[in-house]
């Protein structure tokens, strides 16, 4: 049990952040992105928007396959509309690792696509790989706001547009 309590504070603090970088998002920036190679920012705020959901997967299945679970992205036009998204994502993840048997977290888990394995770990290391996921595509949206000239909220600590902000109040 001590592990899930570790793993909801964590969650829960990650979830702080995300709030604020999603939040920070310009309405009329959506299909903004930086490299043709890149996601746009709608794309890839709607995934760091649906990442705490994965939980309710792993905890809840045994894999996921999306040949026969194929991803249909949500309808986002503005950041209310993720925020909302992430809330919904949110709740359903916390509940599940809330009400999750620790004793399965050693079970393997499969993502797939058809017969084509993507990859097999234990749950535990899924519900870690989300956490990770999370503070990946949110440093990636990081810099695209940076390139929009959005300030940046702070992570672990202050940003420096906090610092900025701070030291003129000084």
């Amino acid at each position: 049990m001590a592990t899930i309590t570790e793993l909801l504070h964590e969650m829960e603090h990650e979830a702080q952040t995300t709030r604020k970088m999603l939040a920070q998002i310009p309405d009329n920036k959506l299909d903004f992105r930086p490299h043709p190679k890149s996601m746009d920012i709608r794309a890839l705020a709607t995934h760091i928007a649906e990442i705490p959901g994965w939980l309710s997967i792993i905890v809840e299945k045994d894999e996921l396959d999306f040949a026969g679970d194929p991803y249909v992205a949500p309808p986002v036009n503005s950041a209310k509309d993720l925020l909302e998204l992430f809330e919904k994502s949110y709740q359903e993840g916390y509940n599940a690792l809330k009400n999750a048997d620790e004793s399965q977290f050693s079970k393997p888990w499969t993502m797939r696509a058809g017969e084509e394995i993507f990859s097999v770990l234990p749950k535990s290391e899924n519900i870690r790989m989300t956490f990770c996921q999370t503070v990946h595509h949110r440093a990636q949206l990081g810099v695209f706001l940076r390139l929009l000239d959005v300030p940046i909220p702070g992570s672990y600590g202050p940003s420096a547009d906090e610092m900025e902000e701070y030291n003129k109040q000084c």
